[in-house]
């Protein structure tokens, strides 16, 4: 993903602006949201199969989940018995470039 210059306000960022990217950053602080995120970010996914990726247990995963939805990052759509969740906050997408980027692995 390619990034582009943002022009820089002279008074600074606009208020609700700031609050938006502040409630996101909050909610990603987070280890395993990051990991739930970093499988969403192909396709959408069950809560099943995000189980299986973060090696957590259902009710954990489902806990996640509605903190990351209720701060509209996700959302789920429900298919027969399945519910499926995808990302709908796409500054994730920078975000977790972004960490890619810093390689905070060592």
């Amino acid at each position: 993903m390619a990034y582009q210059a943002v022009a820089v306000r002279p008074d600074g960022l606009a208020p609700d602006v700031l609050d938006r990217a502040a409630a996101v950053i909050k909610c990603l602080g987070h280890p395993l949201r990051l990991r739930l995120l970093e499988a969403l970010e192909r396709h959408e996914r069950t809560v099943s199969e995000l189980q299986d990726y973060a090696g957590a247990s259902q009710a954990v995963v489902s806990q996640q989940l509605a903190a990351l939805k209720a701060r509209g990052i996700v959302d789920a759509r429900r298919a027969g018995t399945f519910v499926y969740y995808r990302i709908v906050e796409p500054k994730v997408y920078s975000i977790l470039d972004c960490i890619r980027a810093c390689n905070l692995d060592g």
